[in-house]
């Protein structure tokens, strides 16, 4: 199969179990109110010993259609992933280990039967799981930051995938006590590789808006925006990261407490102009103290709030560029 799509596949397992995702289905509490004045100071208030844990549920489908051929990858995970505090330095900043303490990964690629791995049910992983299996309970990265979110530093300690210098480890926070209806932006330089084997640097960035606070706890819009001129080859490598997006932050304890994130991107013509890709992509992230939800193989997510499958595309069926690389996936 065509690997154009292959890292898309692979990072399955990555880019929800450590980084950041955003999305933005509110609910009637969450419409904006107008700004009153109140300004609300926005930081991360973790001590040294804390053990944050996320249930994460994250599902992906993708179309892929080149040369009149389609295929389709279809992909669920849930997990458990953690932050553990390691040290608070005398200058505020934090620093704290990646681990995903378990996981179970469903997986259907094209012409293949469904695979399914569990890490508390499964002594020896499926073949393509070896990778994944290895990176459970060990600390994938060490980060620090600021209170801020501005991380200072990333040290990669269980590396699969090349280790990308622009992914979200954590949401970035206004330097400054904000109102209602502020924004603020992270600026990011995101190289792509091109298919010839040259790479391309990209401008884009986050863009923040805290959307409403209540009952304590701030409502952070996120938006991945690009900045510099793209063709649809270069749309297609970053389609994963085109996210939208809301998140929940306690003020009080200075903390993320849930978020979701979605992407649904239709792309025509990335390798040739009879080729489409149509990426769907939902996670829901919620800060718990329940550890045994992933292991009772629990749905934490509802019908209605999965991954849609792709509807067809006008274009003719074609070939889904992707394989089975899950092993190999990174943990951002």
């Amino acid at each position: 199969m065509d690997d154009r799509l292959t890292f898309r596949a692979a990072t399955i397992f990555g880019i929800f179990t450590v980084g950041w995702c955003l999305t933005g289905h509110l609910t009637a509490e969450d419409v904006t109110p107008l700004p009153d004045g109140t300004r609300h100071d926005l930081r991360y208030k973790l001590s040294t010993g804390d053990v944050l844990r996320y249930n994460v549920d994250h599902r992906v489908a993708i179309r892929n259609t080149i040369d009149d051929v389609t295929q389709e990858v279809h992909a669920k995970t849930e997990s458990l992933k953690a932050w553990k505090v390691t040290d608070v330095l005398p200058n505020g900043d934090i620093e704290f280990m990646n681990v995903v303490e378990r996981v179970r990964m469903q997986n259907h690629l094209p012409d293949r039967a469904p695979l399914d791995y569990d890490s508390q049910r499964d002594k020896t992983p499926p073949p393509g799981f070896e990778d994944a299996a290895r990176a459970i309970g060990v600390p994938l990265s060490v980060v620090r930051m600021t209170p801020r979110g501005k991380v200072v530093s990333y040290n990669v300690k269980h590396k699969q995938l090349p280790a990308e210098r622009d992914a979200q480890f954590v949401i970035r926070l206004p330097h400054e006590p904000v109102e209602i209806g502020a924004v603020w932006d992270e600026p990011l330089e995101v190289t792509v590789a091109l298919d010839e084997g040259a790479t391309k640097s990209i401008q884009a960035r986050r863009h923040f808006k805290l959307a409403n606070v209540a009952n304590g706890v701030a409502v952070i819009e996120v938006d991945f925006q690009v900045l510099s001129p793209i063709d649809p080859q270069i749309e297609s490598k970053l389609v994963d990261r085109l996210m939208k997006g809301t998140v929940r932050f306690d003020i009080e304890k200075g903390r993320v407490i849930g978020q979701t994130c979605e992407v649904d991107k239709r792309i025509l013509g990335f390798a040739g102009p009879t080729s489409s890709l149509h990426y769907v992509m939902r996670m829901e992230e919620t800060l718990t103290d329940d550890t045994k939800s992933i292991a009772a193989g629990k749905n934490t997510s509802s019908p209605e709030k999965s991954a849609r499958r792709p509807t067809n595309s006008r274009r003719p069926p074609s070939r889904t560029a992707t394989r089975n690389n899950f092993g190999k996936a990174a943990h951002r």
